[in-house]
């Protein structure tokens, strides 16, 4: 997916310390749960909705059971959340790739749509930008052909279990019209836009040989990441009152249980180990792209093997610390892209068919909807005995 910003990779100028707590700035289990509901890819038929762009189709398949509710001094489960940006197929199959993984290894993930990659480039006027210009993005419009295979990749996958969340639109992350400056009724009027690029892509397209998006999306939408992890703060107050669960938008997490705020559960990114990195990584392809080959997307392919099992041992370390101590969810952010040669795809592969290896009892690879479902239904006595479990510090079962 092309994400790449016109004023250059990230338009900012960090240092490798800072390449820490810039995540998600975007480039130019095995599970004890079980799923229930309809088979992958099955056609769902329902109420259209507006100009039947989507379509109310009933609860979404493909659901794990009701949440279970732990015993004070049970082990929890493991979580771990996979999640893309932008999600966008442009022709390269990798939204169609991790679908079948996901498939294969029953797991759930979340796909955070920037609803400008359901705008064709003709219309783009439409889109008007919290201190932009009229039209104007830092990320490509897609052509019609892709914003066609973005659709059924949508649909595909929300039918398969995985949630569909935002990225927003146009992914300003430097200058005056950053995201980060951004007030909580200028967030207010970006979210509405992208709801209406993805509820409104039968108008704006012209698309006749499509089926609806299965779902109504001012229900679906219930969380985001913002564009490389900028303006949370003013975010949060529009969350809320917008009635979303959570939001993943904050950099330099540890891992240990989340908590909320402003209302919202709070889901960061958090930091890994990462080769001798004393403060490790972000979890997200972006920033362990950045440590290894800066502000190139084409670094010298000889590095290419090294820095895939780099990338791939980082996923790793990550989950086995929390798997092995705290049990603490492991979030995962990527991108569909093919950055060095595509190497941290093979990375985010390789660490997926780790984790789901059965010798790793009771992991649950789910998306952040989920997540939201198994907190929410638990004493909150228990959930606070939990987080004063520290990076690596076992859990005993004791209070």
């Amino acid at each position: 997916m092309r994400e790449f910003s016109r004023r250059g990779i990230c338009g900012l100028g960090i240092g490798a310390a800072a390449a820490l707590s810039v995540a998600g700035c975007s480039l130019p289990g095995s599970s004890d749960s079980g799923k229930v509901g309809t088979e992958p890819g099955k056609t769902a038929k329902g109420k259209p909705i507006g100009d039947g762009s989507t379509a109310y189709t009933g609860k979404q398949p493909n659901q794990p059971p009701a949440p279970e509710k732990l015993k004070p001094g049970q082990k929890p489960p493991q979580f771990v959340v996979f999640s893309w940006d932008g999600a966008a197929e442009v022709g390269n199959g990798l939204f169609p790739r991790f679908r079948k993984l996901a498939r294969d290894h029953n797991a759930s993930m979340t796909f955070f749509l920037s609803g400008l990659y359901l705008l064709p480039e003709s219309k783009k006027r439409l889109y008007r930008p919290p201190n932009n210009p009229v039209g104007a993005a830092d990320i490509d419009y897609l052509t019609d052909d892709h914003i066609k295979e973005t659709l059924k990749n949508l649909r595909a996958a929300w039918l398969e279990g995985h949630e569909i969340g935002t990225h927003f639109n146009g992914h300003f992350c430097g200058g005056t019209g950053s995201v980060a400056n951004w007030t909580s009724a200028q967030w207010d009027s970006e979210i509405e836009q992208a709801m209406d690029f993805v509820t409104k892509w039968r108008t704006n397209t012209g698309f006749t040989d499509l089926e609806p998006l299965p779902f109504d999306y001012s229900k679906e939408l219930v969380g985001a990441r913002t564009p490389c992890l900028l303006g949370q703060e003013n975010l949060l107050p529009t969350a809320r009152k917008r009635g979303w669960r959570y939001d993943a938008s904050s950099p330099g997490g540890l891992q240990v249980w989340p908590t909320k705020k402003q209302g919202i559960w709070d889901f960061p990114l958090q930091s890994i180990p990462f080769g001798n990195l004393p403060s490790g990584v972000l979890s997200m392809d972006y920033n362990m792209l950045y440590n290894q080959s800066r502000n190139s997307t084409k670094g010298p392919p000889a590095n290419y093997p090294r820095w895939r099992k780099q990338a791939a041992d980082a996923y790793i370390a990550g989950f086995q610390r929390a798997y092995e101590t705290n049990r603490a969810p492991l979030f995962v952010g990527n991108h569909f892209e093919q950055w060095n040669g595509g190497i941290y795809m093979d990375a985010v592969e390789e660490a997926i068919k780790h984790i789901a290896d059965e010798k790793h009892k009771d992991v649950r690879m789910v998306s952040f909807r989920q997540l939201c479902d198994w907190l929410d239904a638990q004493d909150p006595q228990v959930l606070a005995s939990l987080r004063g479990l520290g990076v690596g510090q076992q859990f005993t079962g004791r209070g």
